[in-house]
């Protein structure tokens, strides 16, 4: 890819975010948290997040923290995982063991999935993102609460019309960071945009 391509990319970036800057300000994201907003927005198009995104006070710095100590991110969904190649994301929903424990205890692959992340400790100290899947995120509140979990941060976004909205309003009450798109949307772009820009925040802060 040549310079000149790469510098042209930058451009229309670095454009769009300022037409989303002009068209949401004033708002009351913090300097830190806004960037995560608008990194959502620019990912979807959609100015709704701007009022239906939450972020847990301490969301922001425990990601940045996670992600600069290269802590495993756990995805309900392989296509987090390809939205985000640097990074170290693990998603079990494909493996056969999580299948067969789905249809022996009659739930979906995506609260299985989480069961066994559970179980190697692969939830315990990272970040959790869930773009996908209700049942996941119910699952995952189950293990919070019973102790037999505890991420850093919670990505809390799947999209759906059955489960989605109020397995995110409770994942609000959750007693670790968390990261909320209240509402039936949300989706694997908006888990992947949230991240990318705690790593961007990251890296800047870091320069």
């Amino acid at each position: 890819m040549s310079e000149r391509i790469v510098a042209a990319g930058r451009r229309i970036e670095e454009e769009s975010l300022a037409i989303i800057d002009r068209e949401v300000e004033p708002h009351a994201f913090g300097a830190r948290e806004w960037p995560v907003v608008r990194r959502v927005i620019h990912a979807t198009a959609d100015f709704e997040f701007a009022r239906t995104l939450e972020l847990h006070p301490a969301a922001v710095a425990v990601g940045i923290a996670a992600l600069r100590a290269r802590a495993r991110i756990v995805a309900d969904v392989r296509m987090i995982a390809a939205g985000l190649p640097r990074l170290d994301v693990r998603c079990l929903i494909g493996d056969e063991d999580v299948g067969a424990e789905a249809r022996v205890e009659g739930i979906t692959r995506a609260a299985a999935a989480m069961r066994k992340a559970a179980r190697l400790g692969l939830l315990d100290g990272g970040v959790v993102a869930i773009g996908n899947a209700p049942t996941a995120l119910l699952e995952l509140q189950r293990l919070v609460e019973a102790r037999a979990a505890r991420p850093a941060l919670v990505v809390a976004v799947p999209v759906g019309f059955v489960g989605a909205a109020e397995s995110k309003e409770a994942a609000r009450s959750l007693p670790v960071p968390w990261i909320v798109a209240r509402g039936r949307k949300g989706g694997t772009p908006v888990a992947v945009a949230v991240l990318n820009a705690l790593a961007i925040l990251g890296s800047e802060e870091a320069a």
